[in-house]
């Protein structure tokens, strides 16, 4: 049985492919941080499977990282603990590198001090912020990288300090250059998810208004779940390559919007341009979308697109087997039935407290 470590298998592509994993008859193993809030919804139905097991370690932290991989020794390793928020990396660019740059180097070392560096096959997950400000469309794996945020300067070493190690130590070590991919398990700051539910709340009542920064802004936008197979798949190919995971599919944030709120049975209508740009309910005339301010970024990324190409033809990878609309419906469905649930949470709460209040229950 082969055994996979996976760093932050608590995210949502870390839940996806565990999954994956153990369907392909793995030892999956994953780490997790010490924290005195449990994060592990995504997984918690894992728990119980007896091929599934959690380590505590911190990519900050290479100890516990040369603990963790010394004693798993695992045939594959798949390095998707990051911190993932672009915005976030401008409050906080240190932390940011000290993670997604540094991390990455200690888990190759980590690697070669467990002697394990020509048996331990390593996925990296680099990401398309590196391409940054653009110099062409589409982008692919001969695309130049112009980062544009400290978040995609820390995952620039990553990538380049994977492709080191490989030509140094021959070691099979390689990046997936991950465009955006959603899912239900997004986490709510991200914007994808910050749209679905909130036309989730607006169509059930609990929402007044949405506000997003650039409308315009230009997007590759896959399905998490599609996507943990092409890292699988690379990890599986003859020589260690690096490679371009994307659909090949672009869109706007606009875009987004409207197939979210359409899915609620809302119709949008956009008027105006820029900051001054607003999303409007046709039926209504409600404004339901604003733009602010607060949510531009000192330096923007606006047009990301992939050419996965080489991961079709190479790997014989399916990259649009979930269009963009269904990606949207999985997403905007799995918040409706959220939103529900709150609902249902909070008349409960009510009713309860005005059965108190009257003296109904005790």
């Amino acid at each position: 049985m082969k055994k996979a470590l996976i760093t932050g298998v608590t995210g949502q592509d870390g839940s996806f492919l565990s999954e994956f994993l153990l369907s392909k008859g793995y030892d999956v193993h994953g780490t997790i941080r010490r924290s005195s809030v449990d994060f592990r919804e995504r997984i918690a139905h894992l728990e119980g499977n007896p091929n599934f097991h959690l380590h505590y370690a911190d990519l900050g932290d290479s100890m516990s990282l040369i603990q963790v991989i010394g004693s798993v020794r695992p045939d594959e390793i798949y390095n998707l603990a990051a911190q993932s928020h672009v915005q976030v990396s401008f409050d906080a660019p240190e932390f940011t590198a000290n993670v997604d740059a540094t991390g990455v180097l200690r888990i190759l070392e980590a690697v070669r001090l467990s002697g394990l560096a020509q048996s331990c096959r390593i996925y990296q997950a680099s990401t398309s912020e590196l391409y940054g400000k653009v110099e062409e469309v589409p982008q692919n794996e001969n695309t130049p990288f112009h980062p544009y945020s400290p978040y995609a300067v820390a995952k620039l070493y990553g990538h380049w300090i994977v492709k080191e190690y490989r030509e140094a130590y021959n070691m099979f070590c390689c990046s997936g250059i991950l465009f955006n991919h959603e899912s239900e398990r997004r986490g709510e700051t991200f914007v994808t998810r910050k749209i679905t539910l909130a036309a989730a709340r607006i169509a059930q009542g609990k929402q007044k208004k949405l506000y997003l920064g650039n409308l315009s802004s230009l997007r590759d936008w896959g399905y998490a779940k599609d996507y943990v197979e092409c890292m699988w798949l690379m990890l599986q190919n003859d020589k260690p390559e690096d490679f371009v995971i994307a659909t090949g599919v672009q869109h706007s944030v606009r875009d987004f919007c409207h197939y979210a709120f359409k899915h609620v049975g809302i119709e949008l209508e956009f008027t105006g341009e820029g900051a001054d740009e607003k999303g409007i309910d046709k039926a209504t005339g409600e404004v339901l979308i604003e733009v602010s301010p607060d949510f531009y970024r000192p330096t923007d990324v606006v047009n990301l697109w992939g050419d996965p190409t080489k991961a079709r033809e190479k790997l014989g990878w399916n990259p649009q087997k979930t269009t963009f609309e269904e990606l949207v419906k999985i997403m905007v469905e799995a918040d409706m039935a959220k939103v529900a649930v709150e609902r249902a949470s909070e008349q409960i709460r009510t009713n309860l407290a005005e059965y108190l209040e009257r003296g109904i229950v005790k």
